[in-house]
C-alpha cells in the first residue's frame, strides 16, 4: 500500500506529526507531491491521496492515466466541489472533512450572534471616543440581548445545523429557511421552518450557511435585506456569492442601525473601492471562520479516522456523493 499528500502549504498543519507518523505506518504514506509529479507518472503506484486545500483538479483521463490503482482520495478540508466529480465518475471514493472544518465556523457564527444580540459592535463603533459613549449606551438597551430573540438561519446544512445546536445553550426562537430541511428533522432541532421574507422581516439576527450552488448565486438581495428591522444584524461565513453587495449596500445606508457582520465577500477581498470597507455599520474580517491555527490538525485526523473505516470495513460518515454536490457547500 502506498499513499501521497497532495495540497497547498498547510499540509504540514492539517496532517501534523501525529497524523503523519500514523498514515505512515498504516497507509504507506510515502512522501509529499505536487500536481506536476502526478501528471509525470511519479505516483502511479498510489494507492490513496490524502490532500487539503490546494488540491488539483484533475480530469478523467488523468486520473486513469496517472492514478490508475487509485481507491481512495481523503481531503482534509471542507468543500470538494472543484475537484471531486472526476473521481466520483470513476467510482473513487472521496472523503471530506467537511464536519471537522465546519466546527470552528459554528463555533465563531455562535459566538457572532451572542454578541450581535448585545449590540456589540455597532456600540464599539459609536465608543471610539468619549462623546459617543452615551450614544453606545443608549444603543445597546434597545438591543433585545440572548433571552427570546429571534434568530434566523439561512440554510440548514452541517454548519447551520451546528450553529443551531450551539444556540440551545441560549434561550432563543430559531428560525430556518432550507426547502431541503424535513418537517421532521426541524422538529428534532427545536426550530421553526419559515420562508426567507419572514425570516428577514421577524429576526433579529440573521447568518447565511447556504450551499454555495449556481442556483444561490444572487439569491439574497434588496427584497430581504430591506425587511430587517430596526437594529437588525446581517452575518455571512458562508460565501460572498449568495449576496447582491450592492442591495446590502443600499439597505445598510438606508438604515445605519442595521450591521453587517461580513466574513466572505464576492469577490473576495472586496474591489479597492468598495464602500464595505469604509461604512460605519459593516465589520469586514479575511475569511476567518474557517479553521486556522491548530484547529487544522482537525481535519488532517478526521481523514485518519475516515482511512481507518474505510479500510477495515466500516461505514465511513464522510464520504461524499454525486448526489451530496448538488446541495452541498
Amino acid at each position: 500500500m502506498k499513499s501521497y499528500r497532495i495540497g497547498s502549504d498547510v499540509l504540514d498543519h492539517v496532517y501534523d506529526n501525529d497524523t503523519r507518523t500514523a498514515l505512515e505506518q498504516e497507509a504507506g504514506m510515502v512522501r509529499r507531491v505536487t500536481c506536476e509529479d502526478v501528471l509525470s507518472g511519479a505516483c502511479i503506484d498510489a494507492d490513496y491521496l490524502f490532500s487539503t486545500w490546494g488540491m488539483p483538479c484533475f480530469s478523467e483521463e488523468e486520473i486513469c492515466r496517472c492514478l490508475p490503482l487509485l481507491k481512495g482520495v481523503f481531503y482534509g478540508a471542507g468543500t470538494v466541489q472543484t475537484f471531486a466529480r472526476p473521481f466520483l465518475n470513476l467510482q473513487i471514493p472521496v472523503f471530506s472533512a467537511w464536519a471537522a472544518n465546519a466546527v470552528p465556523v459554528a463555533e465563531y457564527t455562535a459566538a457572532q450572534i451572542v454578541l450581535a444580540n448585545k449590540g456589540f459592535f455597532l456600540a464599539c463603533r459609536q465608543t471610539r471616543n468619549r462623546s459617543g459613549y452615551g450614544q453606545a449606551k443608549a444603543f445597546f438597551h434597545k438591543m433585545p440581548g440572548n433571552y427570546r430573540a429571534n434568530i434566523g438561519i439561512v440554510g440548514a446544512g452541517m454548519i447551520g445545523k451546528m450553529v443551531i445546536e450551539r444556540l440551545k445553550a441560549y434561550d432563543l426562537s430559531v428560525m430556518v429557511f432550507d426547502p431541503f430541511l424535513s418537517d421532521e428533522k426541524a422538529d428534532a432541532l427545536v426550530v421553526k421552518k419559515v420562508a426567507l421574507k419572514d425570516l428577514f422581516a421577524q429576526c433579529q439576527v440573521i447568518s447565511n450557511h447556504v450551499a454555495n450552488l449556481p442556483e444561490t448565486f444572487g439569491m439574497l438581495n434588496y427584497d430581504l435585506f430591506s425587511l430587517m428591522p430596526e437594529n437588525g444584524v446581517f452575518i455571512n461565513t458562508g460565501r460572498g456569492a449568495q449576496v447582491v453587495e450592492q442591495d446590502l449596500i443600499r439597505a445598510l445606508k438606508e438604515k445605519p442601525d442595521r450591521c453587517a457582520i461580513l466574513d466572505v465577500t464576492m469577490p473576495e477581498p472586496p474591489e479597492e473601492n468598495s464602500p464595505l470597507y469604509t461604512m460605519d455599520n459593516v465589520f469586514l474580517t479575511p475569511h476567518i471562520a474557517g479553521s486556522s491555527g491548530n484547529e487544522v490538525a482537525r481535519m488532517g485526523k478526521t481523514m485518519l479516522e475516515q482511512f481507518r473505516k474505510f479500510i477495515s470495513g466500516q461505514p465511513c460518515e464522510y464520504e461524499v456523493t454525486l448526489e451530496m454536490l448538488k446541495t452541498m457547500a
